[in-house]
Protein backbone atom coordinates (compact mmCIF):
# COMPACT_ATOMS: atom_id res chain seq x y z
CA UNK A 1 0.00 0.00 0.00
CA UNK A 2 1.34 3.43 -0.95
CA UNK A 3 0.57 6.30 1.39
CA UNK A 4 0.11 9.68 -0.30
CA UNK A 5 2.00 12.55 1.31
CA UNK A 6 1.47 16.22 0.70
CA UNK A 7 4.41 17.72 -1.24
CA UNK A 8 6.82 19.57 0.99
CA UNK A 9 6.84 23.31 0.34
CA UNK A 10 10.01 25.36 0.11
CA UNK A 11 9.11 27.12 3.34
CA UNK A 12 8.68 23.77 5.09
CA UNK A 13 12.10 22.65 3.84
CA UNK A 14 13.63 25.88 5.10
CA UNK A 15 12.05 25.44 8.51
CA UNK A 16 13.33 21.85 8.70
CA UNK A 17 16.90 22.94 7.87
CA UNK A 18 16.68 25.72 10.44
CA UNK A 19 15.67 23.23 13.15
CA UNK A 20 18.47 20.86 12.19
CA UNK A 21 20.94 23.75 12.15
CA UNK A 22 20.53 24.17 15.89
CA UNK A 23 23.01 21.36 16.48
CA UNK A 24 25.71 23.57 14.99
CA UNK A 25 25.19 25.98 17.87
CA UNK A 26 25.24 23.38 20.61
CA UNK A 27 28.47 22.92 22.64
CA UNK A 28 31.02 20.51 21.20
CA UNK A 29 33.83 18.60 22.88
CA UNK A 30 37.48 18.56 21.86
CA UNK A 31 38.72 16.23 24.55
CA UNK A 32 38.63 18.23 27.78
CA UNK A 33 37.79 21.46 25.94
CA UNK A 34 34.17 22.51 25.49
CA UNK A 35 33.52 24.80 22.53
CA UNK A 36 30.40 26.94 22.59
CA UNK A 37 29.43 25.71 19.13
CA UNK A 38 30.60 23.51 16.24
CA UNK A 39 31.99 26.25 13.97
CA UNK A 40 35.77 26.76 13.73
CA UNK A 41 37.76 29.44 11.93
CA UNK A 42 40.26 27.44 9.91
CA UNK A 43 43.98 28.25 9.99
CA UNK A 44 44.03 30.32 6.79
CA UNK A 45 47.21 32.40 6.66
CA UNK A 46 46.60 35.97 7.81
CA UNK A 47 49.77 37.69 6.54
CA UNK A 48 49.65 40.07 9.51
CA UNK A 49 52.94 39.28 11.28
CA UNK A 50 55.79 41.39 9.83
CA UNK A 51 59.07 40.33 11.36
CA UNK A 52 57.36 37.22 12.68
CA UNK A 53 55.61 39.17 15.43
CA UNK A 54 52.12 39.34 16.89
CA UNK A 55 50.66 42.66 15.73
CA UNK A 56 47.55 44.66 16.68
CA UNK A 57 46.12 43.72 13.27
CA UNK A 58 46.50 40.00 13.98
CA UNK A 59 44.93 40.37 17.41
CA UNK A 60 42.03 42.38 15.99
CA UNK A 61 41.48 39.84 13.22
CA UNK A 62 40.96 37.01 15.69
CA UNK A 63 39.06 39.18 18.15
CA UNK A 64 36.57 39.89 15.35
CA UNK A 65 36.28 36.18 14.64
CA UNK A 66 35.46 35.56 18.30
CA UNK A 67 33.01 38.47 18.47
CA UNK A 68 31.35 37.16 15.31
CA UNK A 69 30.38 33.91 16.98
CA UNK A 70 32.78 31.09 16.09
CA UNK A 71 33.33 28.39 18.68
CA UNK A 72 37.10 28.49 18.10
CA UNK A 73 39.43 30.56 15.95
CA UNK A 74 42.78 29.20 14.77
CA UNK A 75 45.89 31.35 14.43
CA UNK A 76 47.59 30.19 11.25
CA UNK A 77 51.05 28.79 10.78
CA UNK A 78 53.41 29.55 13.61
CA UNK A 79 56.72 27.93 12.67
CA UNK A 80 58.23 25.93 15.49
CA UNK A 81 61.76 26.81 14.31
CA UNK A 82 63.36 29.86 12.77
CA UNK A 83 64.36 27.73 9.76
CA UNK A 84 60.80 26.59 9.11
CA UNK A 85 59.47 29.86 7.64
CA UNK A 86 58.31 30.55 4.09
CA UNK A 87 57.62 34.28 4.50
CA UNK A 88 59.07 37.14 6.52
CA UNK A 89 55.56 38.05 7.72
CA UNK A 90 55.03 34.67 9.40
CA UNK A 91 54.99 33.85 13.10
CA UNK A 92 57.80 31.74 14.52
CA UNK A 93 57.95 30.55 18.10
CA UNK A 94 60.53 32.12 20.41
CA UNK A 95 60.69 33.64 23.87
CA UNK A 96 59.95 37.19 22.69
CA UNK A 97 56.72 36.07 20.99
CA UNK A 98 55.04 34.74 24.12
CA UNK A 99 53.77 38.06 25.48
CA UNK A 100 52.06 38.93 22.20
CA UNK A 101 50.49 35.49 21.97
CA UNK A 102 49.10 35.87 25.49
CA UNK A 103 47.57 39.22 24.54
CA UNK A 104 45.91 37.58 21.54
CA UNK A 105 44.42 34.72 23.55
CA UNK A 106 43.00 37.17 26.11
CA UNK A 107 41.33 39.18 23.35
CA UNK A 108 39.63 36.06 21.99
CA UNK A 109 38.60 34.78 25.42
CA UNK A 110 37.01 38.14 26.24
CA UNK A 111 34.40 37.32 23.57
CA UNK A 112 33.71 33.78 24.76
CA UNK A 113 35.50 31.82 22.04
CA UNK A 114 38.37 29.36 22.27
CA UNK A 115 41.60 29.82 20.33
CA UNK A 116 44.06 27.36 18.83
CA UNK A 117 47.57 27.88 17.44
CA UNK A 118 48.67 26.02 14.33
CA UNK A 119 52.26 24.77 14.64
CA UNK A 120 54.32 23.63 11.69
CA UNK A 121 57.62 23.55 9.86
CA UNK A 122 57.90 24.26 6.14
CA UNK A 123 60.68 21.77 5.40
CA UNK A 124 61.78 22.17 1.78
CA UNK A 125 59.27 25.00 1.33
CA UNK A 126 61.26 27.25 3.68
CA UNK A 127 62.72 30.38 2.14
CA UNK A 128 66.48 30.69 2.38
CA UNK A 129 66.11 34.45 1.89
CA UNK A 130 64.00 34.58 5.06
CA UNK A 131 65.75 32.02 7.26
CA UNK A 132 69.35 32.52 6.14
CA UNK A 133 69.91 28.78 5.94
CA UNK A 134 69.46 25.95 3.47
CA UNK A 135 66.04 24.27 3.83
CA UNK A 136 65.84 20.83 5.41
CA UNK A 137 63.59 18.05 4.19
CA UNK A 138 63.23 14.26 4.23
CA UNK A 139 65.51 14.12 1.18
CA UNK A 140 67.56 16.43 -0.99
CA UNK A 141 65.26 17.99 -3.54
CA UNK A 142 64.72 21.11 -5.59
CA UNK A 143 61.48 22.76 -4.66
CA UNK A 144 59.79 24.95 -7.25
CA UNK A 145 57.86 26.71 -4.49
CA UNK A 146 60.93 28.13 -2.73
CA UNK A 147 63.32 27.80 -5.75
CA UNK A 148 65.89 26.22 -3.43
CA UNK A 149 67.71 22.93 -3.04
CA UNK A 150 67.00 21.36 0.33
CA UNK A 151 69.27 18.98 2.21
CA UNK A 152 68.25 15.69 3.76
CA UNK A 153 67.62 15.86 7.50
CA UNK A 154 70.13 14.14 9.76
CA UNK A 155 69.24 12.37 12.97
CA UNK A 156 70.28 15.53 14.83
CA UNK A 157 67.91 17.58 12.65
CA UNK A 158 65.06 15.17 13.34
CA UNK A 159 65.63 15.36 17.09
CA UNK A 160 65.94 19.15 17.10
CA UNK A 161 62.76 19.81 15.13
CA UNK A 162 60.82 17.27 17.18
CA UNK A 163 61.89 19.10 20.34
CA UNK A 164 61.00 22.43 18.72
CA UNK A 165 57.45 21.15 18.15
CA UNK A 166 57.21 20.04 21.77
CA UNK A 167 58.57 23.31 23.17
CA UNK A 168 56.34 25.40 20.92
CA UNK A 169 53.27 23.46 22.06
CA UNK A 170 54.20 23.91 25.70
CA UNK A 171 54.70 27.65 25.24
CA UNK A 172 51.40 27.92 23.36
CA UNK A 173 49.60 26.33 26.27
CA UNK A 174 51.31 28.69 28.71
CA UNK A 175 50.27 31.66 26.55
CA UNK A 176 46.62 30.70 26.99
CA UNK A 177 45.84 28.77 23.82
CA UNK A 178 43.06 26.27 24.41
CA UNK A 179 44.42 23.82 21.83
CA UNK A 180 47.16 23.45 19.28
CA UNK A 181 46.99 22.19 15.71
CA UNK A 182 49.93 20.20 14.34
CA UNK A 183 50.23 20.89 10.62
CA UNK A 184 50.88 17.53 8.97
CA UNK A 185 49.24 18.36 5.66
CA UNK A 186 49.56 20.48 2.51
CA UNK A 187 53.11 19.38 1.74
CA UNK A 188 54.82 21.01 4.73
CA UNK A 189 57.57 19.11 6.56
CA UNK A 190 55.50 16.41 8.28
CA UNK A 191 53.47 15.98 5.10
CA UNK A 192 56.73 15.67 3.16
CA UNK A 193 57.59 12.68 5.34
CA UNK A 194 54.15 11.14 4.76
CA UNK A 195 54.13 11.56 0.98
CA UNK A 196 55.78 8.96 -1.27
CA UNK A 197 56.61 11.80 -3.66
CA UNK A 198 58.98 13.54 -1.24
CA UNK A 199 60.20 10.75 1.03
CA UNK A 200 62.46 8.12 -0.54
CA UNK A 201 64.50 7.61 2.66
CA UNK A 202 65.76 4.11 3.50
CA UNK A 203 66.77 4.62 7.14
CA UNK A 204 63.51 3.65 8.83
CA UNK A 205 61.94 7.07 8.22
CA UNK A 206 60.82 6.45 4.65
CA UNK A 207 60.21 3.87 1.98
CA UNK A 208 57.00 2.09 2.91
CA UNK A 209 53.87 3.58 4.52
CA UNK A 210 54.66 2.67 8.17
CA UNK A 211 58.19 4.06 7.85
CA UNK A 212 56.96 7.31 6.30
CA UNK A 213 54.60 7.73 9.27
CA UNK A 214 57.37 7.22 11.81
CA UNK A 215 58.64 10.81 12.12
CA UNK A 216 55.24 12.55 12.22
CA UNK A 217 54.19 10.07 14.92
CA UNK A 218 57.39 10.82 16.87
CA UNK A 219 56.51 14.52 16.70
CA UNK A 220 52.95 13.88 17.90
CA UNK A 221 54.19 11.77 20.79
CA UNK A 222 56.71 14.45 21.78
CA UNK A 223 54.02 17.14 21.73
CA UNK A 224 51.65 14.97 23.75
CA UNK A 225 54.32 14.40 26.38
CA UNK A 226 55.03 18.13 26.53
CA UNK A 227 51.41 19.29 27.04
CA UNK A 228 49.96 16.40 29.02
CA UNK A 229 47.24 13.84 28.42
CA UNK A 230 44.24 16.18 28.62
CA UNK A 231 45.34 19.10 26.47
CA UNK A 232 43.62 19.14 23.03
CA UNK A 233 45.85 18.38 20.04
CA UNK A 234 44.31 18.67 16.60
CA UNK A 235 46.26 17.15 13.71
CA UNK A 236 45.70 18.56 10.23
CA UNK A 237 46.29 15.75 7.76
CA UNK A 238 45.77 15.15 4.06
CA UNK A 239 43.13 12.88 2.64
CA UNK A 240 45.03 13.04 -0.66
CA UNK A 241 47.96 15.05 -1.96
CA UNK A 242 46.01 15.50 -5.18
CA UNK A 243 48.51 14.25 -7.77
CA UNK A 244 49.86 10.96 -9.08
CA UNK A 245 52.70 9.65 -6.94
CA UNK A 246 51.55 11.53 -3.87
CA UNK A 247 49.58 10.36 -0.85
CA UNK A 248 46.43 8.58 -2.01
CA UNK A 249 43.13 8.19 -0.19
CA UNK A 250 43.74 4.66 1.13
CA UNK A 251 47.00 5.74 2.74
CA UNK A 252 45.49 9.06 3.86
CA UNK A 253 42.82 7.16 5.80
CA UNK A 254 45.46 4.89 7.33
CA UNK A 255 47.55 7.91 8.36
CA UNK A 256 44.54 9.62 9.95
CA UNK A 257 43.59 6.53 11.92
CA UNK A 258 47.19 6.17 13.13
CA UNK A 259 47.26 9.77 14.35
CA UNK A 260 44.06 9.08 16.27
CA UNK A 261 45.52 5.96 17.91
CA UNK A 262 48.71 7.81 18.86
CA UNK A 263 47.07 10.61 20.82
CA UNK A 264 45.45 13.15 18.50
CA UNK A 265 42.36 14.60 20.17
CA UNK A 266 40.77 15.43 16.82
CA UNK A 267 41.63 15.35 13.13
CA UNK A 268 41.30 18.19 10.65
CA UNK A 269 40.77 16.59 7.23
CA UNK A 270 42.16 18.44 4.23
CA UNK A 271 44.22 17.83 1.11
CA UNK A 272 46.58 19.30 -1.45
CA UNK A 273 50.29 19.99 -1.73
CA UNK A 274 51.51 23.59 -1.89
CA UNK A 275 54.28 22.97 -4.42
CA UNK A 276 52.17 20.73 -6.69
CA UNK A 277 48.44 21.24 -6.16
CA UNK A 278 47.99 24.42 -4.08
CA UNK A 279 44.41 25.05 -5.23
CA UNK A 280 43.32 21.49 -4.50
CA UNK A 281 42.73 22.65 -0.91
CA UNK A 282 40.86 25.80 -1.99
CA UNK A 283 39.04 25.27 -5.30
CA UNK A 284 37.86 28.09 -7.51
CA UNK A 285 39.64 30.52 -9.84
CA UNK A 286 43.32 31.41 -9.72
CA UNK A 287 43.59 35.22 -9.27
CA UNK A 288 46.83 35.59 -11.25
CA UNK A 289 46.53 39.33 -11.90
CA UNK A 290 46.02 40.15 -8.23
CA UNK A 291 48.76 37.77 -7.12
CA UNK A 292 51.22 39.29 -9.59
CA UNK A 293 50.44 42.78 -8.30
CA UNK A 294 51.13 41.64 -4.73
CA UNK A 295 54.63 40.34 -5.47
CA UNK A 296 57.59 42.54 -4.53
CA UNK A 297 60.34 41.12 -6.73
CA UNK A 298 60.41 41.82 -10.47
CA UNK A 299 61.41 38.23 -11.29
CA UNK A 300 58.67 36.73 -9.15
CA UNK A 301 56.09 39.01 -10.73
CA UNK A 302 57.27 38.13 -14.23
CA UNK A 303 57.44 34.41 -13.50
CA UNK A 304 53.98 34.32 -11.97
CA UNK A 305 52.51 36.36 -14.81
CA UNK A 306 53.97 34.10 -17.50
CA UNK A 307 53.87 30.68 -15.88
CA UNK A 308 51.24 30.92 -13.14
CA UNK A 309 48.43 29.31 -15.08
CA UNK A 310 50.73 26.61 -16.46
CA UNK A 311 52.05 25.43 -13.09
CA UNK A 312 49.00 25.94 -10.88
CA UNK A 313 46.01 23.80 -11.75
CA UNK A 314 42.53 25.16 -11.08
CA UNK A 315 39.84 22.98 -9.55
CA UNK A 316 36.16 23.90 -9.90
CA UNK A 317 34.53 25.15 -6.72
CA UNK A 318 31.79 22.92 -5.37
CA UNK A 319 30.20 22.61 -1.99
CA UNK A 320 31.53 20.11 0.56
CA UNK A 321 34.35 19.09 -1.76
CA UNK A 322 36.17 16.94 0.82
CA UNK A 323 33.05 15.27 2.22
CA UNK A 324 33.05 12.00 0.30
CA UNK A 325 36.74 11.30 0.94
CA UNK A 326 36.38 12.30 4.59
CA UNK A 327 33.57 9.77 5.11
CA UNK A 328 36.26 7.07 4.82
CA UNK A 329 38.02 8.50 7.87
CA UNK A 330 34.72 8.77 9.75
CA UNK A 331 34.31 5.03 9.28
CA UNK A 332 37.86 4.33 10.47
CA UNK A 333 38.03 6.20 13.79
CA UNK A 334 35.86 7.54 16.59
CA UNK A 335 37.82 10.70 17.45
CA UNK A 336 36.17 14.04 16.62
CA UNK A 337 36.61 15.08 13.00
CA UNK A 338 36.69 18.59 11.57
CA UNK A 339 35.43 18.94 8.00
CA UNK A 340 36.55 21.81 5.77
CA UNK A 341 35.99 22.68 2.14
CA UNK A 342 33.11 24.43 0.42
CA UNK A 343 30.98 24.96 3.52
CA UNK A 344 29.05 28.19 3.13
CA UNK A 345 25.38 27.72 3.96
CA UNK A 346 22.89 26.35 6.47
CA UNK A 347 22.39 23.31 4.27
CA UNK A 348 26.14 22.64 3.98
CA UNK A 349 26.62 22.77 7.75
CA UNK A 350 23.63 20.52 8.40
CA UNK A 351 24.82 18.00 5.80
CA UNK A 352 28.31 17.86 7.32
CA UNK A 353 27.09 17.41 10.89
CA UNK A 354 24.52 14.80 9.91
CA UNK A 355 27.24 12.88 8.05
CA UNK A 356 28.95 12.34 11.40
CA UNK A 357 31.47 15.18 11.56
CA UNK A 358 31.58 16.88 14.94
CA UNK A 359 32.84 20.27 13.70
CA UNK A 360 32.95 22.29 10.49
CA UNK A 361 35.71 24.72 9.57
CA UNK A 362 35.14 27.97 7.73
CA UNK A 363 37.67 30.17 5.95
CA UNK A 364 36.57 32.46 3.14
CA UNK A 365 33.00 32.96 4.47
CA UNK A 366 34.51 34.39 7.67
CA UNK A 367 36.93 36.61 5.75
CA UNK A 368 33.92 37.97 3.87
CA UNK A 369 31.93 38.40 7.08
CA UNK A 370 33.29 37.59 10.57
CA UNK A 371 29.70 37.80 11.86
CA UNK A 372 28.63 34.91 9.62
CA UNK A 373 28.01 32.47 12.54
CA UNK A 374 25.96 34.94 14.57
CA UNK A 375 23.91 36.02 11.56
CA UNK A 376 23.21 32.38 10.67
CA UNK A 377 22.09 31.68 14.20
CA UNK A 378 19.76 34.69 14.26
CA UNK A 379 18.26 33.65 10.92
CA UNK A 380 19.33 36.85 9.16
CA UNK A 381 21.04 34.94 6.35
CA UNK A 382 21.12 31.40 5.04
CA UNK A 383 24.38 31.42 3.10
CA UNK A 384 27.59 33.34 2.75
CA UNK A 385 27.91 36.27 0.39
CA UNK A 386 31.43 35.10 -0.53
CA UNK A 387 31.81 34.36 -4.24
CA UNK A 388 35.00 32.30 -3.73
CA UNK A 389 36.89 34.50 -6.17
CA UNK A 390 40.10 33.82 -4.15
CA UNK A 391 41.32 37.41 -4.44
CA UNK A 392 41.75 37.38 -0.66
CA UNK A 393 44.77 35.13 -1.20
CA UNK A 394 46.70 37.92 -2.91
CA UNK A 395 45.87 40.26 -0.04
CA UNK A 396 47.97 38.12 2.32
CA UNK A 397 51.03 39.73 0.72
CA UNK A 398 49.60 43.25 0.84
CA UNK A 399 49.29 43.87 4.56
CA UNK A 400 46.96 41.07 5.54
CA UNK A 401 44.12 38.90 4.34
CA UNK A 402 40.88 40.71 3.56
CA UNK A 403 37.94 40.41 1.21
CA UNK A 404 38.07 42.68 -1.84
CA UNK A 405 34.32 42.43 -2.50
CA UNK A 406 32.64 45.82 -1.90
CA UNK A 407 29.84 43.96 -0.10
CA UNK A 408 32.16 42.40 2.49
CA UNK A 409 31.47 43.32 6.11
Amino acid sequence: MVTWRRPTSDSAKTSDIDRRLQRAFEPGQLGSLTLRNRLIRTAAFEGMSPGGNVTPALIEHHRRMAAGGVGMTTVAYCSVSSDGRTFEHQLWMRESLRRGLAELTRAVHDHGAAVSLQLGHAGSFASRAVTGSRPIAPARTFNTYSLTWSRAMTRADLDRVREDFAKAARWAREAGFDAIEIHAGHGYLLSQFLSPFTNPRRDGFGGDDPSRMRYPIEVLRGVREAVGDEYPIVVKTNLRDGFRGGLDLDTGVEVAARFAREGATALFLSGGFVSKTPFYMLRGPLPVRQMVAAQRGVLRRAGLRVFGRFFVEEYPMRKLFFLEDARRVRAATTVPLILVGGIGSNDDIVQALEAGFEFVALGRPLIFDPDFPSRLRRGEIRRTGCTYCNECIAEMDRGGVRCTDPGAR
